[in-house]
């Protein structure tokens, strides 16, 4: 097929990146101006955040097949996350293993083992990634917490673990594998051809610049808060 970009996967990936701002403005918000919890914390947002958490995962995994070299992608997103944890760290809300570090881990690791999951190319690869997903989340659940140390980065914490964003390998890494399915019958052109020629406006755009954005929007937003704090004098 041609290499021109698929403006839908772009629009979807900046409709997660604004949704992922907008969440963590309303964090910042409750943390740093006093807004009441609810804010940030209920039900709903709750529940919409691993829903497009999950989208933006999926993604990431259909990109992988598009990308010249994931593992040199991979490198990059994983120094990326390094920066982070340092900073969050220096300011006392440390992420340890957020979206960043799991992205950087899963694009190296499909990077070294794609031609192994080019195995399951079937129609009941996806289902098995789903039962997989579901399978090790409820797993998890039932486990945690636990005695045994250093496990987080498979989704098994003891009680005074602590990450301001964290996502373990399991149950993540499926959804991130049923993204590089995906994207094998994208590339193949399996999809309706509307699915290639639709061009949404504006979000392609954010979309194009996930990875900048995710990095600059919370130092951009603290710093705002803070200057408001500043000015109006806001305890």
């Amino acid at each position: 097929m041609s290499s021109k970009r698929i403006q839908l996967i772009d629009a979807a990936r900046g409709l997660c990146v604004i949704l992922m701002v907008c969440h963590h403005l309303f964090y910042d918000l409750v943390e740093y101006l006093g807004a009441p919890p609810w804010l940030f914390s209920n039900l709903v947002f709750n529940f919409l955040h691993y829903v497009f958490a999950g989208l933006f995962i999926l993604l990431s995994g259909v990109s992988s097949r598009f990308s010249r070299s994931n593992i040199r992608r991979g490198v990059k997103v994983l120094i990326a996350a390094l920066v982070v944890t340092l900073v969050t760290f220096l300011i006392d809300s440390i992420v340890i293993f957020g979206i960043l570090h799991f992205l950087g881990f899963c694009m190296v690791l499909y990077g070294f083992t794609q031609k192994f999951w080019d195995r399951f190319s079937g129609w009941a690869a996806p289902l098995v990634y789903i039962v997989l997903t579901a399978a090790t989340a409820i797993i998890l659940n039932a486990l945690n917490p636990v005695k045994i140390k250093w496990l987080w980065i498979i989704g098994l914490w003891e009680n005074n673990f602590f990450s301001a964003d964290y996502f373990p390998l399991f149950p993540w890494v499926f959804v991130f594998l049923l993204g590089t399915w995906l994207g094998r019958l994208i590339k193949d052109s399996k999809l309706p051809e509307w699915f290639y020629t639709a061009n949404p406006p504006l979000l392609p755009k954010v979309g194009r610049h996930a990875f900048v954005v995710y990095l600059l929007h919370q130092p951009v937003m603290v710093g705002i808060i803070m200057l408001i704090k500043l000015i109006f004098n806001i305890k």
